[in-house]
């Protein structure tokens, strides 16, 4: 997959709009019940960039972007700033926010992930793109140190554990994440007329499934 590991400016994304998208596909037979079907076993998520510009200097630093990108060709990094760690918003990161895994005395990789409960349900959500720096990584309650006691891919978000944990040692992480994505246009619209009375740009982008 062509992608460059840079995240899109941060200060732009804030405010944009966009988020899960599911598919569903429905059926309505004779007697008037439904069979609903979902192809996909993660959300896709969308958003627009356009929104969020403030400025023709954003505006600039939004075209500059897309050059380099050279529109949908290459994917790139993408804060989510109403969803982007491993607990609630205003919440600091701990490395008990999600269990990943339970040992199993053999296993000593595993993929960050991120579950969302309601009810007796949930949805699990593979995280691939962790930001450097914020993962904090814990096995039986113990919190380990990385470099140390683990490894951690920031382009697949695989971690690597130095030991083995015990069987049924839970494994649990904490961290901040990014969304990979690319844009879903390659043509964007500006005007500076448009922009002074208040129109803003439509620059649509979407997930990437890696």
């Amino acid at each position: 997959m062509s992608f460059h590991d840079i995240r899109f400016p941060a200060a732009l994304s804030f405010g944009s709009t966009g988020g899960p998208e599911r598919r569903t596909e429905i059926v309505t037979l004779a007697n008037g019940y439904e069979e609903r079907n979902a192809p996909w076993s993660q959300s896709r998520r969308r958003y627009d960039a356009g929104v969020s510009m403030r400025s023709l200097d954003d505006i600039a630093s939004l075209l500059a972007f897309f050059e380099a990108r050279q529109g949908q060709l290459y994917g790139f990094r993408w804060k989510d700033w109403s969803d982007y760690k491993s607990c609630l918003p205003r919440e600091e990161i701990s490395y008990t926010d999600q269990l990943l895994a339970r040992g199993d005395g053999v296993t000593a990789t595993f993929q960050l992930a991120k579950t969302y409960r309601s009810g007796l349900e949930h949805a699990r959500r593979v995280i691939t793109r962790p930001v450097a720096g914020t993962a904090r990584i814990g096995v039986n309650g113990t919190e380990l140190r990385e470099g140390v006691h683990f490894t951690l891919d920031t382009t697949t978000g695989s971690i690597v554990l130095a030991e083995v944990p015990t069987p049924e040692a839970e494994v649990t992480a904490g961290f901040e994440f990014d969304v990979p994505v690319r844009f879903d246009t390659d043509r964007i619209a500006t005007s500076v007329a448009s922009f002074q009375a208040g129109e803003m740009p439509s620059v649509p982008v979407v997930e990437l499934r890696v």
